[in-house]
């Protein structure tokens, strides 16, 4: 109570001054009046100041509040823009050299190719690996023509309608391609195990040698379903002794299936065998790949069989699209 009527008393004695010096200023009091005044009230004036000043700025930064709310929401979005063109921007590097790679292979091979997109992943019609492309009949597809990245072979066409076809991977159960080791003319049928990253490959000639290291492309027969010439994988283990009817070496396919995007159908094969054209280059063995080897071991390019002592397939017509 005290604090209050002391707080009337003072603003009545401002209200009292304040209507003296306005009546003063009537008179003509001038500028001595208003002058005095201003140094009387002057300390009033600032202490008021002093206390109201914070609640000012309080509600001056409450009203800056949403304009901070904003400036961070616009911050947020162009981040998010930036991301989202930087993984565009990735996208589309890796989409053209996709597509790079599959024209070298099919410019390379001489295969008259179409492109897809892989719109479908899952099994179809029995076959536990399929994808799905947005290509057709209309584009010429059929069935049986094979389907590849530039990486190598993919898989062949089992259905097609007028707007897509479904393709059956390389690395299905039920897949068997004709295979043949790089260099020598030892050949084989590849198989695939139901795996994305394991097939089986068989020689002909359980005496054929092989090695870890060895790779394999595709070979042409009359009436066969794949092209000859496709990369297929790289042989990682085997299993038996040459002689052996049970001789099995295990292969990596070159292909990754479980990220498959743009691929390209063959519609029209080679006129002629590619050959071992189509394989990737082979990286120069360093010193100490070399001295890290075991013992006895022979290196991948001793494996090679003498083409003199290996059967000649390279005559093989190619079968027809």
């Amino acid at each position: 109570m005290r604090d209050s009527r002391r707080l009337r008393t003072i603003i009545g004695l401002l209200i009292l001054t304040s209507l003296t010096l306005i009546v003063l200023s009537l008179k003509g009091g001038g500028a001595t009046v208003r002058t005095g005044a201003q140094g009387a009230i002057g300390p009033v004036e600032n202490a008021v100041a002093s206390v109201t000043r914070p609640v000012r700025d309080f509600f001056t930064s409450l009203g800056s509040i949403g304009s901070k709310d904003q400036t961070i929401a616009d911050l947020r979005a162009h981040n998010e823009e930036l991301q989202s063109k930087l993984a565009t921007s990735e996208y589309a590097r890796n989409r053209a050299k996709e597509l790079d790679d599959l024209l070298k292979i099919a410019g390379a091979g001489d295969y008259k190719v179409v492109p897809a997109q892989v719109v479908g992943v899952g099994p179809d019609q029995g076959f536990a690996w399929t994808v799905t492309i947005d290509a057709g009949s209309i584009d010429g597809l059929a069935v049986d023509q094979d389907v590849i990245t530039g990486q190598g072979l993919v898989g062949r066409i089992v259905r097609v309608t007028k707007t897509d076809a479904t393709v059956e991977l390389l690395v299905d159960s039920t897949s068997t391609v004709g295979a043949r080791v790089e260099r020598s003319m030892s050949i084989g049928f590849l198989n695939g195990t139901g795996e994305a990253t394991a097939m089986s490959f068989q020689l002909l000639d359980p005496f054929a040698q092989i090695h870890v290291g060895d790779r394999l492309v595709s070979f042409g027969v009359r009436g066969g379903i794949y092209v000859p010439g496709l990369p297929l994988g790289t042989i990682t283990d085997i299993s038996g002794k040459a002689g052996q009817l049970t001789r099995v070496a295990t292969v990596t396919p070159f292909v990754d299936v479980n990220s498959l995007d743009l691929v390209g159908v063959i519609v029209d094969p080679p006129r002629t065998n590619p050959r071992d054209s189509l394989l990737p280059p082979v990286a120069s063995a360093s010193p100490s790949a070399t001295s890290g080897s075991a013992a006895g071991e022979p290196s991948p390019a001793d494996s090679v069989a003498p083409d003199a002592a290996s059967p000649d397939v390279s005559g093989n017509p190619s079968p027809s699209s």
